[in-house]
């Protein structure tokens, strides 16, 4: 797994890139969360569009992540769900939990939007 993290204004987009599975980083995604969080960010995007797998840790882990963003008084949102991880958020009925976008461009529209 391959993940970086860039800025547009006040928003963090954290690029994902390969699997989010057992063994694959455990607990990388929320302590990377918790790290952006402990630094003031509140606009958390997770770009998900090159993530080509995620089995049951990983969703555990999003929604960790999501949780502890919410505690923090912060939103994480999801960009572009690559089909496969789309159809594991749908059929484990996470999907409603966050807010998905299918463009950057869109995403960033809808944060400058909101007083988060």
């Amino acid at each position: 797994m391959n993940i970086e993290t860039r800025k547009k204004g006040d928003i963090v987009i954290v690029d994902f890139e390969g699997r989010l599975a057992v063994g694959v980083g455990d607990e990388l995604l929320p302590k990377l969360i918790e790290q952006l969080l402990t630094e003031g960010h509140r606009k958390i995007l997770l770009n998900l569009s090159e993530m080509d797998y995620i089995d049951s840790n990983g969703l555990g882990e999003l929604v960790q992540s999501l949780k502890t963003s919410k505690r923090f008084g912060a939103s994480l949102r999801l960009l572009k769900p690559h089909d496969r991880v789309r159809k594991t958020l749908r059929l484990t009925n996470l999907l409603p939990m966050f807010t998905v976008y299918e463009s950057e461009g869109d995403a960033v529209k809808a944060f400058a939007t909101d007083q988060t």
